[in-house]
């Protein structure tokens, strides 16, 4: 049966851990590192409260679609551990369809240690079983029988799997992880010239073009500015981009519609976490529904992002479509 979407990347377990100190340091002389979260060196920081919740790109963007009514299937590989059976059924539990995920035994699932001091996060991944992923000719039938595949962070030997994933006419949206970034654009810039939609953030954006030669002469005041970015960007092939830069909001190009949809703003700010995969997804998702209206399809992903940063873990805010077109 044809899926809406087939979401492809890493699972995960997020441990999150809460505290209220740390302090956001300006460090605009590194255009990669533009601001750094710091804590006393030698400390003992306390923690006000933790929590377990669900995570990586697959599992977030499928239970984002399936909430707004799309049929969807994972793409994934899991472990043979204790977090195995909590992702799983999570996924099940929000109706998902888990029977392309993989179990390998051999390797542990990945899980993300997430430091958050409710002005922002920082996240260490252990990619775990992650890194096995292969995508192969085992996997053309659920990839030819999806319209969309949403497609997130592969692992280092990601350049075999994008042959298989790019081989077909559904459309592609993507949201290339650190492996496929720090590759260069010469690696990808084939898949990105068949790709529907480019899904990035500032400092991937930043971290794509500062590393090709083409854009050498580009001044860091230049690049900086993301409606210059957004532009370089278009150029390397893909149909439409759509960057991310924080509480600056979010920024549209096809070729022709540029467009910058301002964030809501929302006191009961608590957990960023997941919010490139819940703004990216719901954009994709009402962008096919609703026959292209990019201001429609830009301002419900930054609506479900005012939920998700509402409550804890990168899950748990996301709206259904009825929340989402609800006045």
């Amino acid at each position: 049966m044809l899926n809406d979407f087939l979401t492809i990347g890493g699972i995960t377990e997020d441990i999150v851990f809460f505290t209220s100190d740390g302090v956001l340091v300006d460090n605009n002389k590194d255009l990669l590192r533009q601001k750094l979260l710091a804590f006393e060196y030698g400390a003992k920081i306390n923690i006000k409260e933790f929590g377990r919740y669900f995570g990586g790109g697959a599992s977030n963007t499928a239970v984002n679609f399936s909430k707004m009514g799309f049929k969807v299937a994972v793409l994934a590989v899991v472990g043979k551990d204790d977090r195995t059976a909590r992702v799983l059924d999570n996924l099940k539990k929000n109706k998902v369809d888990i029977s392309n995920i993989t179990i390998n035994k051999k390797e542990s699932t990945g899980f993300s240690f997430i430091l958050n001091n409710k002005k922002d996060r920082i996240i260490f991944t252990y990619r775990g079983v992650n890194d096995s992923l292969v995508i192969g000719p085992q996997n053309r039938k659920i990839i030819e029988n999806s319209r969309w595949v949403y497609l997130t962070s592969l692992p280092d030997n990601y350049l075999n799997s994008l042959k298989h994933i790019f081989a077909f006419k559904n459309k592609i949206a993507w949201n290339p992880g650190l492996n496929q970034l720090s590759g260069g654009i010469k690696k990808i810039e084939y898949f990105l010239k068949k790709t529907e939609i480019l899904v990035i953030n500032k400092d991937e954006g930043l971290e794509i073009v500062k590393k090709d030669k083409r854009f050498k002469k580009k001044s860091d005041e230049f690049l900086n500015k993301s409606e210059n970015l957004i532009q370089i960007l278009k150029k390397l092939g893909p149909q439409i981009v759509i960057l991310t830069d924080g509480i600056n909001g979010a920024y549209f190009y096809d070729g022709n519609n540029f467009y910058h949809q301002k964030i809501i703003k929302n006191q009961n700010r608590i957990d960023t976490t997941g919010v490139g995969d819940a703004f990216g997804s719901t954009v994709v998702a009402f962008l096919d529904r609703f026959n292209g209206d990019y201001k429609k399809a830009m301002f419900l992903g930054v609506k479900n992002v005012a939920s998700v940063v509402s409550k804890s873990g990168a899950q748990n805010g996301l709206l259904t479509s009825k929340k989402l077109l609800a006045k």
